[in-house]
């Protein structure tokens, strides 16, 4: 089976247009008594307070949403080595979103993840490892019981062949163990390139770029590239970046579009990095609809891994549900 990948959607380009708002006259204040002009004077600080405020955030998202105008080279480096930081300080427990126990669990499980979610693969994966353990069990599966269990993944009978092939080979040419080569990896069936680092930043602590739909997403709106094809995306980006950053960077930036940065309705207004974004206010604006907006624990909600890391269950996220639970 190929390795497919999905294309980026809901894709907007910025206008970059700026609203200069005219100064206003302030009208002559009239004396009043000292319990009246007290009580006025509260309530005309607050209403001005709240104007400076509106301003204030319309003359924000005016700015954000101008492209940087002939950004350098060394401005565009600048400028998204500090969204990498600043999203590590928002998701310093940011991992794989795939429950995996070694290497092979976590290639199936990459490799099932394709157009569908990783809380699905998740929810999956419990009842297939438990029955086919190793390479050699999976390889000498009965397809049709191995497409029974995948079933809820979608594209269940591609899935069942990817599987079982790619165990075949791990079984007969690699000696039941998933190999740590960027070149072996891409030779499984099923597995691409954007599997392949997954499996290598993940498992094997080896650098990688994980260029998903979230990633090319948001690397466009932040002007890191205008490429589209994958690779080249991985290498625009790569080269923006230190090699011992890619695989927490692909993190940072799938879990940013995962919860805030969405393809349809982005949460602008509740973005930590909107200052560094061309793209702000594409999505809502508004502080209190952007919050309700956010996903998984950023909204309160449960994640996608059945068995998370300690870290994210001590910064309040929630474990999903197993499959079928209510």
């Amino acid at each position: 089976m190929a390795a497919h990948r999905d294309s980026a959607v809901g894709e907007q380009g910025s206008d970059g247009g700026r609203e200069t708002e005219k100064p206003t006259e302030k009208a002559p204040v009239k004396k009043k008594s000292t319990a009246s002009a007290t009580t006025g004077a509260t309530t005309s600080a607050t209403t001005d307070e709240r104007a400076r405020s509106r301003s204030a955030a319309g003359a924000k998202s005016a700015a954000a949403a101008e492209p940087p105008a002939a950004e350098s080279r060394i401005a565009l480096v600048r400028r998204a080595r500090r969204i990498n930081r600043e999203l590590a300080e928002v998701f310093p427990y940011a991992h794989p979103e795939l429950d995996f126990e070694n290497p092979f669990q976590l290639v199936v499980a990459t490799v099932l993840s394709a157009q569908t979610t990783d809380l699905r693969v998740n929810q999956t994966t419990p009842a297939l490892f438990a029955k086919y353990p190793t390479p050699e069990d999976l390889a000498a599966a009965n397809p049709e019981e191995v497409e029974e269990i995948l079933r809820p993944t979608g594209f269940f009978r591609a899935k069942t062949k990817s599987v079982i092939g790619l165990s075949k080979m791990l079984a007969e040419d690699f000696g039941g163990e998933v190999p740590g080569r960027l070149e072996d990896l891409v030779k499984l069936p099923g597995v691409g390139r954007k599997t392949a680092f997954v499996v290598l930043g993940n498992a094997f602590g080896r650098p990688g770029i994980t260029v998903d739909t979230h990633f090319q997403r948001l690397v466009r709106r932040w002007k890191w590239t205008q490429e589209t094809d994958p690779d080249k995306i991985e290498a625009a980006v790569g080269a923006l970046f230190p090699k011992s950053e890619w695989t927490d960077l692909s993190h940072h930036v799938i879990w940013h579009g995962r919860r805030i940065c969405h393809a349809r309705k982005p949460a602008c207004g509740a973005c930590p990095i909107a200052p560094l974004c061309p793209a702000y206010g594409e999505g809502e604006t508004d502080p209190e609809k952007a919050r309700k907006l956010l996903k998984y624990e950023k909204g309160g909600y449960p994640g996608q891994r059945l068995n998370p890391p300690q870290a994210y269950l001590d910064a309040g996220g929630r474990p999903a549900p197993p499959l079928g639970a209510a």
